[in-house]
């Protein structure tokens, strides 16, 4: 049968799984981001570069549903973002903007972190938590940042022909950074500069 004519995804139900909900059931793939993947991504190469030497360590996991990626469906994913931080700057996802300009929503299921959002000309950083929901529109870059000393975890909901183009974000940056604030507790947006 031709990929047009394939019959929608049947309806399902899909649950928080794994001790910490760190996983949707039934699963789809399992993404994992280690801190080599994020090449280009801090300001401070020099540190990155230590980071990767000792150990390449998981900066965050994607756990998928079954759900595909493909124009009317609508795939999630549980997103958890490890604490720590390379030359001051918190830990991060790679970001990306939607090629298919399209709307996507997070929620904070635990930890503490934010969306950094980026249209090209003006950035915003929305705080997330359990149970605060960010609504990210149409043509704004977005990473998500683990603000806090604990794993961030976040469920995405997100239009399946949306698409993810990462390399937006290496070309034309996120606007900020953010970074521990002095004395190391909080957070602080500091300009991008590269």
């Amino acid at each position: 049968m031709p990929e047009y004519a394939t019959q929608p995804v049947r309806p399902m139900r899909i649950t928080f799984g794994g001790a910490d909900r760190s996983v949707l059931e039934p699963q789809g793939p399992l993404l994992t981001r280690r801190m080599s993947d994020l090449d280009g991504l801090f300001a401070d190469g020099g540190a990155w570069t230590a980071a990767v030497a000792d150990g390449d360590p998981v900066v965050y996991q994607v756990a998928c549903s079954p759900v595909p990626e493909r124009p009317t469906d609508l795939p999630q994913s549980v997103t958890t973002i490890q604490p720590g931080a390379v030359g001051g700057e918190f830990h991060m996802t790679k970001g990306h903007m939607h090629p298919v300009p399209q709307g996507e929503i997070y929620l904070g299921l635990s930890g503490q972190g934010g969306v950094l959002m980026f249209d090209g000309e003006r950035a915003e950083f929305i705080e997330m938590a359990e149970g605060v929901i960010a609504y990210i529109p149409p043509n704004w870059a977005h990473r998500s940042v683990n603000t806090g000393t604990e794993p961030y975890r976040f469920l995405a909901v997100y239009p399946g022909d949306a698409g993810h183009d990462y390399g937006w974000v290496l070309q034309h940056g996120m606007g900020h950074r953010v970074r521990r604030a002095a004395g190391g507790s909080g957070y602080r947006l500091a300009p991008y500069a590269g």
